[in-house]
């Protein structure tokens, strides 16, 4: 991936997820604090943050095209992972301290061109390529995290037609567009 963040950076955007996510949380008012500066923190990036507590999904949400600089979409979907994702009640204040945080940082999405099924296979790359499928209003994403609960190519392509409400076989029947990217992530020890 070009243009990759440091970890002095890829930890500063941890710790602002976790301070926006606790600011929210315990109605604190924003504290001055030390300052990473980086020209990238203003580039237009796509960010997703994910929540986990004990190792069990709690929250993640995205965007996978930028819709702010790097800095305030990683504060926005600490938020919305924390407090909006449909899928969880909102964060409540007993959960804070088992809460582990993981910023992903994205590379622009580029179109995969497939011929069929087969073909789709053997393009896609588990570990390493976050994939977008689509057709009509139908969308759904995982990101190449998920190669880790999911490494089997074909199960990973059913569960994301699932995910995007369309039958789990579909990426096998119908040509579907489909997207590839890949993720600078960093995440709480």
């Amino acid at each position: 991936m070009s243009d990759q963040l440091t970890e002095q950076e890829g930890h500063y955007l941890l710790s602002m997820a976790r301070k926006t996510i606790e600011q929210r949380l315990f109605n604190k008012a924003g504290q001055k604090e030390e300052t990473v500066q980086s020209p990238k923190f203003s580039e237009r990036r796509g960010t997703f943050v994910t929540l986990t507590t004990n190792k069990n999904l709690r929250g993640c949400i995205g965007h996978i095209v930028p819709q702010e600089t790097l800095l305030e979409g990683v504060q926005v979907n600490a938020i919305n992972a924390a407090f909006h994702d449909p899928r969880f009640p909102p964060l409540s204040k007993r959960e804070w301290d088992s809460i582990k945080i993981e910023v992903s940082v994205l590379t622009d999405p580029k179109p995969l061109h497939y011929t069929d099924a087969n073909d789709l296979l053997n393009q896609i790359r588990p570990d390493v390529d976050g994939v977008i499928i689509s057709k009509g209003y139908y969308q759904a994403t995982f990101l190449p995290q998920v190669w880790d609960q999911l490494p089997d190519k074909k199960e990973f392509l059913t569960h994301l037609c699932l995910k995007a409400g369309l039958a789990g076989d579909a990426w096998k029947k119908e040509k579907l567009e489909v997207s590839l990217y890949q993720v600078q992530a960093f995440e709480e020890e």
